[in-house]
């Protein structure tokens, strides 16, 4: 078949796909052929550009990055709704309502707890995207929603011109696994799905918007030229029709049955897939909303009922605290089972040292507690009353709970990490980071391998990678011998690596691959490095007093000791092939920009660092010089602007030889 139309053909097959799953819930395709098809679709693309469709499932996975949001005046504005918080008051609506239009039909909605925005399309292609902003002035935040995958970039029968509105939300389901990343990642975790989307979608780059998992539910036609609708439920109906993820709605007219079944969607919202915080009640025919009108602020055909966040009292039995893979110690209060928004709660996220000290909780008290956007358990505060006597202040334990190692504050002083080079808490990804690319590069030893030799007790230190046998990896292939002893020759190879990629290898808090560039060539040794006083460190280009306390207390370490003698006994280089004979960089600081002819960009790198200077990746007044190359961009520009020497590659060529 000839490209244009395999083209077309994929990029229906994919659309589809995209629709059944993400709107119906009903999947279609499996996993492995969809991504089968979009690759084969991808590449198409990729050899033919010219013939990719604008709505081709490929840019749903996110675009060049944004330097700012534009902003975007709503041509029709995003209103506000009055909020009401008792039944008595949403009687009061209905009742008032009723009485001047007797028959009137009421729309119900859940109230879904996310980001209002705004979709265009232009003859049936989405054009524009915007948050709400103040309701006339939002930004426009197309490219990142384009990759939320239930929003059609293609209408069929739609009128040529159309807005609609939409609630944009992290489904629960997305929520746990993007918190789960940032907890394994060392990250603070989300508060609630709700400020985890409103975050997502406003990243300048559309690729972690992406990573998001983010979903929409549409709620409303802002504009639809030459359509004309009688009631809202017919909007709705009509949305459906063009294939949008429209949100569940009911009418009725009887208050006491629609306040009934306002409190049901509050009684079934843990089954939602999404977070919610209230319903919403609509008057049903547009006709009789003209009638109605609204105040300076609100609609009143309209108002939202807020669900009460349900805190009930319990008891504080434990505080337990769990090390994190990255070493983050996070308290957690052990409290006493309670029933609360549809589920047992037995305990509750207490952050950090700061949130225990501010609400001064402690082991026996009586405290309130809620589910923070109806996900987390969180105490809101103590009970003094009801606190019993001899309690203490909690304070987090100043050595790791698991290995014993000290503990010291992050770098904002908000948490407290265990310092332990061998922690096991931690030694899944301490090895990770150990073998990877920039570190002692051991191909072939992925986190699958890592997690499969650690489940069996082969390796409880990084160092133990070096003593591993033939037999111990042999029992993680079933297909033999021949990719344990590739695994293991690539082990043996990397003890020839350069002292920087060991002192970057080994972990230490602040020590990224440049600066363990600039220690192996200041110190040569790993030896000299490790006797190094922190006054001798500081003197070190690019190492402040922070960095060098960091590195003096890791090297103090008897688990630090410990594994480098291990490492030492192994056979693993501690000597720098890079050590500074001619510092005439000194001092400098290089830009590389443009396509270089003469050498690579890692190649110049390494030379200038050999020199005693500085590689940096973007132009400031502190730049020396920038080296410019075929086609350079706003990198030249900038520098001529702030009056920077520029060198060609035969300049720069001259003053290394």
């Amino acid at each position: 078949m000839e490209p244009k139309k395999r083209i077309e053909e994929l990029t229906r097959i994919l659309t589809e796909a995209n629709y059944q799953y993400y709107v119906l819930d009903n999947p279609t395709l499996p996993d492995f052929e969809y991504d089968r098809l979009l690759r084969e679709l991808e590449e198409l693309e990729k050899a033919n550009p010219e013939l990719a469709l604008l709505d081709s499932p490929t840019k749903r996975v996110g675009g060049q990055a944004l330097s700012k949001f534009e902003k975007y005046t709503h041509p029709v504005p995003l209103m506000s709704l009055q909020d009401v918080f008792s039944p008595e008051e949403l009687t009061e609506f209905l009742e008032k309502t009723l009485e001047s239009y007797p028959h009137t039909q009421f729309s119900v909605e859940p109230k879904v707890d996310g980001l209002s925005v705004a979709l265009e399309y232009e003859n049936g292609r989405f054009v524009r995207g915007a948050t709400r902003g103040d309701g006339v002035v939002g930004e426009d935040v197309t490219e990142n929603l384009k990759t939320i995958r239930s929003i059609p970039m293609v209408l069929e029968g739609a009128p040529q011109r159309l807005i609609v509105r939409g609630e944009v939300f992290m489904p629960k389901a997305s929520f746990h696994a993007l918190n789960a990343r940032q907890e394994a990642e060392g990250k603070p975790l989300f508060a609630n799905p709700r400020n985890a989307a409103a975050g997502s979608l406003r990243q300048l780059d559309p690729k972690i918007a992406a990573g998001r998992g983010l979903d929409i539910y549409i709620f409303n036609v802002q504009l639809a030229e030459g359509v004309e609708f009688s009631s809202h439920r017919e909007s709705l109906e009509f949305l459906e029709r063009l294939r949008f993820k429209v949100i569940s709605h009911k009418c009725m007219n009887d208050p006491q049955a629609l306040v009934n079944y306002v409190f049901s969607i509050n009684d079934d919202r843990e089954s939602l897939i999404c977070d919610i915080d209230g319903a919403v009640i609509k008057v049903d025919s547009l006709a009789q909303r003209e009638l109605m009108g609204q105040t300076a602020k609100f609609p009143k055909w309209a108002v939202a009922y807020k669900y009460p966040p349900e805190i009930k009292p319990t008891l504080v039995e434990d505080i337990v605290v769990q090390v994190g893979r990255t070493g983050v110690l996070t308290p957690k209060a052990v409290v006493k089972a309670v029933r609360l928004a549809g589920t047992t709660v037995t305990n509750a996220t207490l952050h950090n040292q700061d949130f225990i000290t501010e609400r001064d909780i402690r082991i026996g008290d009586t405290v309130l507690i809620r589910k923070a956007g109806e996900i987390i358990p969180e105490i809101l505060e103590v009970d003094f009353s009801k606190r019993p006597q001899g309690t203490a202040p909690y304070l987090l334990p100043c050595n790791c709970p698991v290995c014993g190692a000290p503990t010291v504050k992050d770098e904002d002083g908000a948490f407290l990490r265990c310092t332990g080079a061998e922690c096991p808490a931690q030694l899944s990804r301490n090895i990770s980071h150990f073998v990877s690319r920039d570190a002692m590069d051991i191909d072939g030893l992925g986190s699958a391998i890592v997690d499969g030799l650690v489940e069996k007790g082969h390796i409880k230190s990084p160092a133990d990678i070096y003593y591993l046998t033939l037999d111990e990896l042999k029992s993680l292939w079933q297909s033999g011998s021949k990719a344990a002893q590739k695994l293991l020759d690539a082990i043996e190879t990397s003890k020839a690596q350069d002292l920087s990629k060991l002192i970057y290898a080994l972990g230490i808090r602040q020590v990224g691959a440049k600066t363990g560039k600039v220690l192996a060539s200041q110190f040569g040794t790993l030896d000299a490095l490790m006797n190094a006083t922190e006054e001798e460190l500081t003197q070190v280009p690019d190492v402040g007093t922070v960095t060098a306390k960091n590195i003096a207390d890791w090297f103090a370490q008897p688990q630090s000791r410990h594994m480098i003698q291990r490492l030492r006994d192994a056979g693993v280089n501690f000597e720098s092939k890079r050590v500074i004979s001619d510092a005439r960089f000194a001092g400098m600081t290089f830009v590389l920009t443009g396509a270089l002819t003469k050498f690579t960009r890692d190649e110049a790198t390494e030379k200038i660092e050999l020199l005693g200077g500085k590689a940096s990746g973007s132009v400031s007044k502190k730049t020396t010089y920038v080296v410019v190359g075929e086609n350079a961009g706003s990198k030249e520009r900038k520098a001529r602007e702030l009056g920077i020497p520029i060198l060609s590659e035969d300049d720069f060529l001259a003053m290394i030889q």
